[in-house]
């Protein structure tokens, strides 16, 4: 077979152009363009476009969010730290942001956390309000959370958080079940406490050398993108083992403000430092049965993980020693012949069977 006939079987057949056309066209030499032929194309390519277009608009709308916060509040965290990120912020894709400061008394360090929502990613984005809209328990929002690690704090759990994300937190943070949640009449009535003990509620809401934390939680102006202050000595997930680092921490969980209003929560940013300076102050003087208490909550939680991961262990030890059994006996029969392995079989059916009607008959 030629070469000439090669090309000719695999040179596809020049298109089918419809005698009637009588639409826009375009002619250059001996090529041709008919726009209304290409409807399908054309339709994509605008939902391409569009697509990109609403990703770099969404892409650009969150790190705007997120750096026009931290420049907001970057001033302050100068004076509070030897070494606050000056470079700005860390970026994990498109809507996750991270900031880090250190070199402060009483505080290790603080992670400042964006979780904003997919802008950069229509689908995503309109999937959650439509998801909003069906399930009304749904309110997706931009989060920031200033993570406090300090030096030495109080061992007890503690929060103010507010009554519309009460739900939220109790399924996201196993450390609050320690907690009982009640009202405060102190408190703005948008807002709940938890607590292990009410003594350890009262020193905290009580005024301290000029600060109120009472008052910085009343602010109108800081309400609406509050939603939680929280002080513990326990990992915020199950931690499956007695044997857990006791960390102590101040969560601040904020709503990102619009970029117009980034320095709405500067003045709540800026209470939550005195309250980790004036901590100590603030529980040194919890009654001796209540410190009696927290010590025992605590003893009892960890006796209850380590039974757990005992049984744990237990059981993955006696699953370990069925698979190996299971494996001997997998390997027993493969060297038996066709026939002594369907007796084997059969034996082994008629003791499981017996072994059935054994436990229907203590039912």
């Amino acid at each position: 077979m030629s070469f000439a006939k090669i090309l000719q079987g695999i040179t596809p057949p020049p298109p089918v152009v419809p005698a009637d056309y009588d639409g826009l066209e375009y002619g250059w030499k001996n090529f041709v363009f008919r726009p209304a032929e290409f409807k399908i194309e054309a339709v994509a390519a605008a939902g391409v476009i569009a697509f990109l277009v609403l990703f770099w608009v969404g892409k650009d709308s969150n790190a705007k969010r997120a750096n026009k916060w931290l420049d907001a509040h970057l001033p302050f965290l100068s004076t509070q730290f030897s070494k606050p990120t000056n470079e700005g912020l860390t970026q994990d894709g498109y809507s996750d942001f991270f900031n880090f400061s250190t070199g402060r008394r009483r505080v290790e360090s603080l992670h400042t956390v964006f979780k904003l929502r997919p802008r950069h990613d229509p689908l995503q984005y309109v999937g959650q309000i439509l998801w909003g809209l069906t399930d009304l328990k749904y309110s997706p929002k931009d989060e920031i959370l200033l993570d406090f690690e300090l030096s030495n704090g109080p061992d007890f759990v503690w929060a103010v958080v507010a009554k519309n994300e009460l739900e939220n937190i109790r399924k996201e943070r196993w450390d609050l079940t320690f907690t009982k949640t009640a009202d405060n009449a102190a408190l703005p009535a948008s807002l709940t406490v938890m607590s292990e003990f009410a003594d350890v509620t009262d020193k905290l809401l009580k005024p301290i050398n000029n600060f109120s934390l009472v008052k910085a939680l009343s602010d109108p102006d800081i309400l609406p993108y509050f939603r939680s202050l929280s002080i513990t000595d326990q990992p915020q997930t199950n931690p499956g083992s007695a044997s857990y680092p006791h960390t102590k921490r101040v969560l601040l969980s904020l709503e990102a403000p619009p970029s117009s209003q980034a320095q709405a929560t500067l003045p709540l940013v800026s209470a939550t430092f005195k309250l980790i300076d004036n901590l100590d102050k603030a529980v040194a003087n919890l009654r001796p049965e209540t410190k009696t208490k927290l010590r025992k909550v605590r003893e009892d939680v960890e006796k209850e993980l380590r039974l757990s991961e005992e049984k744990e262990k237990k059981e993955e030890a006696i699953e370990s020693k069925q698979a190996a059994k299971k494996k001997a006996e997998e390997e027993r029969l493969s060297k038996l012949s066709a026939a002594e392995q369907k007796k084997a079989l059969e034996r082994e059916r008629k003791r499981n069977f017996r072994k059935q009607q054994g436990k229907m008959v203590r039912k």
